[in-house]
């Protein structure tokens, strides 16, 4: 069981770790910021990749707790999301957005742009600005190329609806730091 924190207990519920992360830092190899936005997916849920069983594209999932779960969107992004919930259950969290507050130079390069709102507003968006690829799928996060940190003190958190999915939209699985100018797409 991997517990960055008493506040950050990645064998919870998806929905609980996606709240919980709000306000946490990532860093990989030392690039990353505060989270701003998550979602939550677990096994019952339609939306979630683990909801038809293990395929070799979700083995991931289906490991421990505390790992990494990465995989390309649409062909083109790549995705991160930390595994929860004990092994085989097949639950995750998305990581949809950060607040940029280390290794902004390299992020910049890597997205080929100045703008700090847009490096990591969008998964795919942060996965590029991190340096995220296949290769860190199934890595754990309590250690290199990781560095996940647990908020000193709990964030203002908002939750709605997922985004960009067409199964289970209207659960509220979708939370965010209430304010943030970071986050993918504002919460209404």
């Amino acid at each position: 069981m991997l517990q960055l924190s008493p506040s950050i207990d990645f064998d919870a519920p998806a929905p609980e770790v996606a709240r919980a992360l709000i306000g946490a830092t990532v860093l990989v190899d030392g690039v990353g910021g505060r989270i701003v936005e998550t979602e939550a997916y677990d096994r019952e849920d339609p939306a979630s990749h683990t909801f038809a069983g293990l395929t070799p594209r979700n083995a991931s999932m289906f490991g421990p707790s505390g790992h990494a779960y990465v995989y390309r969107s649409y062909g083109i992004h790549w995705c991160l999301n930390f595994v929860c919930r004990e092994a085989g259950h097949g639950a995750g969290v998305l990581i949809r957005a950060l607040e940029p507050t280390a290794g902004l130079d390299r992020m910049r390069q890597r997205r080929g742009m100045q703008d700090v709102r847009l490096l990591c507003a969008g998964p795919g968006r942060l996965c590029q600005a991190l340096g995220v690829d296949g290769s860190f799928d199934g890595l754990p996060l309590d250690r290199a190329p990781f560095e996940v940190v647990a908020p000193e003190q709990p964030s203002d958190v908002v939750a709605g609806p997922r985004i960009g999915i067409s199964k289970a939209i209207d659960v509220p699985w979708r939370f965010g730091e209430r304010g943030s100018r970071f986050v993918s797409r504002p919460f209404r």
